[in-house]
C-alpha cells in the first residue's frame, strides 16, 4: 500500500497547489476584465486580426462554453474562445484570444514541439485510463506494487503522462511569447494593457508548469521505488 498511497499524497499536494495557481488565474482575469481595451476592440476581433497578419485565412473562430475554456484544435482549424473571452473588450479577453492564436501561428509554421504533443494526444489518453485501471487495481490488490514487473508498467505508464506534460510546457510558452510581441509590435495594446496581458498569461502558464511538476515527481517516486525494491 506504500507505493500506492505515496502517489495518492503526491496527487494530493500537488492538487492543492494547481486549485491555489487556478484560483490565482482566475481572480488575475477577473482583475484584466475590469480593463477594458483602449481600442474596443473584442476577443473574437483581436483573434481575427493576430491571424490576418499572419496570413492565416483557414482558421475558424467560434464561440464556445464555459469559463476559461478557450483552445486550439489543430485538426478542425479551430480557435474556441470562452463567451467571455469571445465578447469582451478587455486586456483578459485580448490576452486570452492572442494565445490561442498563437497556437494557430504555430500550426501554420510547423512548431516542432506542438507537432509532437499533437502526436503525443492519443497516446496519452490511452495512459490516462490505464491510469486508472492501476490504480483501482492497487486499491483492491494490497501490495501489488511491490512487484517489480508492475512497477515497470507503472513507470513506462506514469512517463508517458510527464514526457506530455513537459513537451506542453514550451508549446504554451511560446504561444504566450508570440502573443505578447504581437500585441506590442501592433499596438493593440498600450503599456498598461501589455503589462496586464503579460500577468495574466503568466498565471495561466503556471498551470501547466504545476501539472508537469506533478507528473514528473510521481514517475521520480516511482523509479525510487522500483530502485529500493531491487536492493
Amino acid at each position: 500500500m506504500g507505493v500506492y498511497l505515496g502517489l495518492m499524497i503526491i496527487g494530493g499536494v500537488f492538487t492543492v497547489i494547481g486549485m491555489v495557481i487556478s484560483n490565482r488565474l482566475k481572480s488575475t482575469f477577473k482583475k484584466y476584465e475590469r480593463l477594458s481595451m483602449s481600442n474596443g476592440m473584442s476577443g473574437a476581433e483581436v483573434a481575427k486580426a493576430m491571424l490576418r497578419h499572419y496570413g492565416i485565412h483557414d482558421v475558424r473562430i467560434v464561440e464556445g462554453q464555459g469559463f476559461l475554456s478557450d483552445h486550439y484544435n489543430p485538426r478542425s482549424r479551430t480557435i474556441s474562445l470562452s463567451p467571455a473571452v469571445f465578447g469582451g473588450r478587455n486586456v483578459s479577453a485580448a490576452a486570452v484570444a492572442a494565445h490561442e492564436c498563437g497556437h494557430a501561428v504555430q500550426h501554420a509554421e510547423a512548431y516542432s514541439m506542438l507537432e509532437m504533443r499533437s502526436m503525443l494526444v492519443p497516446i496519452v489518453n490511452i495512459s490516462a485510463t490505464m491510469q486508472q485501471y492501476l490504480f483501482t487495481a492497487a486499491f483492491l490488490f494490497v501490495g501489488m506494487f511491490n512487484n517489480n514487473i508492475v512497477l515497470l508498467i507503472a513507470i513506462a505508464i506514469f512517463a508517458v503522462t510527464a514526457l506530455f506534460s513537459v513537451v506542453t510546457l514550451p508549446v504554451e510558452f511560446d504561444a504566450s511569447k508570440r502573443a505578447l510581441a504581437w500585441l506590442d509590435n501592433s499596438n493593440t495594446t498600450n503599456a498598461a494593457e501589455y503589462k496586464g496581458a503579460k500577468d495574466a498569461l503568466w498565471w495561466a502558464a503556471m498551470t501547466y508548469v504545476s501539472a508537469a511538476l506533478a507528473a514528473v515527481i510521481k514517475v521520480l517516486y516511482l523509479v525510487m521505488m522500483f530502485l529500493n525494491n531491487r536492493d
